[in-house]
């Protein structure tokens, strides 16, 4: 029910924050303030430094991770609704509602904010206006966070695949079967698209044609999402073990 704020070098405690439920939302930190979600259905701004609460902002059901952007938090609740609300005052801008609760973590560029819901669809939602530009359907339930590289997005689906979109149209480029549930975000490096679906399998995959340049077998199903970092793919299985997958060695 903490958000816990630690020294870097020493592990010690600066503070703690404490909220009415579970935390499972990652902090958003920006001008000094975190900012996070909490099962108790509120977001919250915490100073950083004191790790006094600032506002907080209630929703009707569970917050995901937030994304701030000049001056506005943008995040998703399974209520339903994606919310747009002023950093500073925790005033609401504008709320769009969806079919279905909203697992997705926001994803903001070029002024469009990207995100899934349980009712199948990738949306596109303009951020002044909070209206829609466009959605895309899919087979299953979107909980994957989107990630944008060169005018495409991509994003998992409960549908067992991975889709490519044009972040302007909203349509097609490629999309890539698996067999099992997509529900890590994708990872880029060098023009591959890195990601793990419930069949116990990492993938990588071409970013423009959508074709598998290879695939890991793993120990355990893998919900998280992976990282890569000088040539390594890193991500954690459900039996809690940390992997890491060497590129070079498993393209050959």
């Amino acid at each position: 029910n903490y958000l816990y704020a630690v020294d870097s070098k020493t592990g010690e405690e600066k503070w703690k924050f404490k909220t009415g439920d579970n935390v499972f939302s990652s902090p958003a930190v920006v001008d000094g303030v975190v900012y996070f979600g909490s099962n108790d259905k509120h977001l919250y701004a915490v100073d950083m430094k004191t790790g006094e609460e600032k506002w907080k902002f209630k929703t009707g059901d569970t917050v995901t991770s937030p994304a701030v952007l000049d001056g506005v938090v943008y995040f998703g609740s399974n209520d339903g609704q994606l919310y747009a609300v002023d950093s500073k005052t925790g005033e609401e801008k504008w709320k769009f509602k969806t079919e279905g609760p909203i697992e997705s973590s926001p994803t903001v560029v070029d002024g469009v904010v990207y995100f899934g819901s349980d009712d199948n669809h990738l949306y596109a939602i303009d951020i002044k206006t909070g209206k829609e530009k466009w959605k895309f359907e899919t087979g299953s339930s979107v909980s994957s966070s989107p990630t944008v590289s060169d005018g495409v997005v991509y994003f998992g689906s409960w549908d067992n695949h991975l889709y490519a979109l044009d972040i302007k149209t909203g349509q097609e480029k490629w999309k890539f079967e698996t067999g099992g549930i997509v529900k890590s975000s994708p990872a880029f490096s060098e023009g591959v698209v890195y990601f793990s679906s419930f069949i116990k399998h990492l993938y990588a995959v071409d970013m423009k044609t959508g074709e598998e340049k290879w695939k890991f077998e793993t120990g355990d199903t893998v919900y998280s999402s992976p990282a890569v970092l000088e040539g390594v793919v890193y991500f954690v299985q459900y039996n809690y073990h940390l992997c890491a997958v060497d590129i070079e060695a498993a393209s050959a």
